[in-house]
């Protein structure tokens, strides 16, 4: 394997360059994902039979405090990615850390909101409203779920090998992820529930 020092850790071989690549395909299948439910709850919005609407059961601490979650989350994994790329294994690993808290407290905070959505009766059952949007928040947080194991086998494997060419694209492809989860979140910040709230 051909390592060029003049690029990036992360871009530092072919096959790094080809997995970025590769990976930003797979995030445009992912925005086509998140494009089809933001469409259909842009057409589901209004259809709330006897349930509650958005107006009703939104409350604006919890998503200001998820919102700066994972606002701050984005910030520190790109904190741990400059320590990656000036060499410094112990920043780069404290900063991931920190960036999973954030994603786990996020996650804490969004459970929490929808047991307060089911407590004022909105349920997956209760209008084509409720449903789809527990699923489009559903969607992105088994996203966020499914990126604090990543990140924590990333973690693992930079403790255990060091910051080799491939645990450097791991780490930039996983940074790469969580800041797309971030933007589909300010996306749902804006139109799902402030517009939900007017």
């Amino acid at each position: 394997m051909k390592i060029d020092h003049s690029l990036p850790l992360e871009y530092s071989t072919e096959q790094n360059r080809l997995n970025i690549l590769g990976f930003w395909i797979f995030l445009g299948a992912e925005i086509a994902l998140f494009g089809t439910l933001f469409a259909s709850y842009f057409t589901l919005v209004d259809r709330t039979g006897a349930g509650p609407t958005g107006a009703e059961i939104f409350e604006i601490t919890p998503v200001i405090i998820e919102t700066l979650l994972l606002l701050l989350s984005s910030f520190t994994i790109g904190l741990g990615i400059h320590a990656m790329r000036i060499d410094r294994l112990k920043a780069m690993m404290a900063f991931f850390g920190v960036t999973l808290l954030l994603g786990l407290g996020f996650l804490g905070v969004e459970i929490y909101d929808f047991v307060m959505y089911v407590h004022e009766g909105a349920t997956l059952q209760t209008s084509a409203f409720t449903a789809i949007l527990f699923l489009t928040l559903g969607t992105h947080g088994a996203h966020v779920t499914f990126g604090l194991f990543w990140g924590l086998f990333i973690l693992m494997q930079a403790k255990r090998h060091g910051l080799t060419p491939e645990v450097g694209n791991k780490a930039f492809i996983f940074s790469l992820y969580w800041h797309f989860l971030d933007v589909v979140w300010i996306f749902i910040f804006s139109f799902v529930y402030l517009k939900g709230m007017m």
